[in-house]
């Protein structure tokens, strides 16, 4: 189905204001090629988002189901693969085809290499500043201290470490929180820039526990940045982690702070959002006077920015894969023109900061025996992300019903975590990027049919609720031994339905008990071993990973738009 007017509106309008060749098909670019930029204004905004402890290069390959609904069907970040290349006048066989879709992702990975690298990520960002000067404000979207080995050991101190070295001018956060309330503390303590959450308050007395926006002054203007922690915190990760903080979106308290913003006389206010797009495209909506809104989250990739109204929105991405850069020439207090470039960060083509390098072998170096260690090998493509299921997650959910004596298996839709290609090694490294959280109990418990169903319709609720501020940003639910058909376009109660238990082939019974085996329960005290001991167990044993193709999950939708045949 073809992409609908608005959506046609809104990208050609986008693709007009960079210039038709901004996408220019390239196939052996250097890394001056990437740091081609017609510069504009008085300031540059560099931004990344979503690391997720991503300290080395690596493989990650784009969704190709990231479906829309209500207002915001088809329309951009909603259109995957070569919809999305189309829209965007982006070539196929091009390094930003290959970095923004999953569209023939095998073969152009294998010519084009892994993408990020802290130490790449550093060279560009050093290059822009020396290019710009005191135009440069660099801000860090959050999630970036959990994901991987060594900072699930250091409980986020080895990324704190890092970053102050990269020198980011605020963040804000989401999976920080994870490592509890005292540590969160303690971290941003040992930070050289501030953490900035104006959405997180105290539960019982509703005073700020953060520092809400920062002003910066940068090429003779004075930028204003309000920090949104993602306000689902304590409802899609434990409460008991940070029981004294209460979150939410907070529309009243992000007005109230444009307006003191806008009345210091600041020229240009930005929101360093980890809302999710779909949320922060609401938002834009109904709160005036922000001119930029970086936003995190749902790890969208977006080669331009998105206006809403006067509202810029700006998806860099996630795993370190991009450095967004969005010059902006500002008069009046309003952006009267701006230049941007979503910068993928192939990490063959760009001379590594020794400095960062030096600091990354640091942080690995301890954990080098378990980092390095090979458990078995994979002949199928392994990969995350997408609306409805992942391969690696397939393989978790097929060790978690062999190695926990499962009926049905559960595994978090996580968008965080590496990909690997056909015929790589399965190190412990990159197992720890799939499971690196505090709270990995594989549990084994017995759900009835009817509560299993009513789990399935909660998250499709979280994921496909017409309105955005209901939505909670991650993916489906992944099911081992389980297959079912979601409605997505249906009310809250009705979506899944023909659940059958595989093993068997019989539909499954609200009324009977089923073993089921899971991780990341939100539940305080939830007993079992950790996730990432149970699937390495499991490609242990079995030293190779062989997957069938997933058809387990039959989606009925009212169009195609958000679905790619990848």
């Amino acid at each position: 189905m073809s992409l609908g007017r608005r959506t046609l509106l809104q990208v050609a309008a986008a693709v007009a204001a960079l210039g038709g060749d901004a996408f220019a098909q390239r196939r052996q670019p250097t890394q001056a090629d990437l740091l081609a930029f017609k510069a504009t204004g008085q300031v540059t905004l560099l931004n990344f988002t979503d690391l997720h402890a991503q300290l080395m290069p690596l493989y990650f390959r784009e969704p190709s189901a990231n479906i829309g609904v209500g207002s915001d069907r088809g329309l951009p970040p909603h259109i995957v693969g070569e919809k999305l290349l189309a829209a965007y006048k982006v070539g196929r066989n091009s390094v930003d085809g290959y970095a923004l879709a999953c569209t023939d992702f095998e073969d152009l990975a294998r010519t084009y290499g892994r993408l990020g690298g802290l130490d790449r990520l550093s060279t560009l960002i050093k290059a822009i500043r020396a290019e710009r000067g005191d135009k440069v404000l660099l801000l860090d979207g959050g999630d970036t201290w959990q994901g991987s080995y060594s900072a699930l050991q250091t409980r986020g101190a080895d990324m704190v470490k890092i970053m102050n070295a990269l020198r980011p001018d605020a963040m804000t956060g989401h999976w920080e929180f994870t490592y509890g309330q005292q540590r969160v503390q303690e971290l941003i303590r040992q930070l050289r820039f501030p953490f900035l959450a104006g959405n997180v308050k105290d539960a019982t007395w509703g005073d700020p526990v953060f520092q809400a926006s920062a002003v910066f002054e940068r090429g003779g203007l004075r930028i204003g940045v309000i920090g949104q922690a993602f306000p689902y915190t304590p409802i899609a990760n434990p409460r008991y982690l940070m029981p004294d903080w209460a979150f939410g979106i907070d529309e009243d308290r992000i007005a109230a702070n444009v307006e003191k913003l806008r009345n210091d006389k600041v020229d240009l206010v930005v929101l360093l959002s980890h809302n999710g797009f779909d949320v922060d495209r609401k938002l834009a909506s109904r709160i005036k006077g922000i001119d930029v809104i970086l936003t995190g989250h749902t790890h969208d990739a977006l080669p331009m920015p998105i206006r809403v109204g006067d509202t810029l929105l700006v998806a860099a991405g996630s795993h370190g894969k991009f450095l967004a850069r969005l010059d902006l020439e500002v008069r009046h207090r309003r952006i009267q023109n701006y230049e941007f470039r979503l910068i993928p960060v192939l990490s063959e083509l760009i001379d590594p900061d020794p400095d960062l390098t030096a600091l990354v072998y640091e942080a690995r170096e301890p954990y080098s025996d378990k980092l390095d260690k090979v458990l078995g090998r994979t002949e199928a493509l392994l990969y995350r992300r997408g609306n409805f299921n992942g391969t690696f997650d397939d393989l978790i959910c097929q060790a978690l019903l062999a190695e926990r004596d499962a009926e049905i298996a559960l595994s978090p839709g996580f968008r965080w975590g590496s990909s690997l290609l056909p015929g790589q090694d399965i190190t412990g490294d990159d197992l720890f990027n799939q499971t690196a959280i505090t709270y990995p109990a594989a549990y084994r418990t017995e759900m009835t049919g009817a509560y299993l169903k009513q789990v399935l319709e909660d998250v499709a609720d979280n994921l496909f609720n017409p309105d955005p501020y209901y939505q909670q940003g991650g993916d489906m639910v992944r099911a081992g031994g389980l297959a079912y058909t979601i409605a997505v376009d249906k009310p809250v109660g009705q979506r899944i339905s023909d659940m059958t238990l595989l093993e068997t082939g019989q539909r499954i019974d609200p009324n009977k008990k089923y073993v089921v085996s899971g991780w990341a329960s939100i539940n305080e005290g939830t007993e079992g071993p950790a996730v990432y001991d149970v699937v390495a167990k499991h490609i242990q044993r079995i030293q190779t990973v062989r997957l069938q193709p997933n058809r387990q999950v039959k989606v009925v939708v009212a169009d195609d738009a958000g679905c790619a045949p990848c």
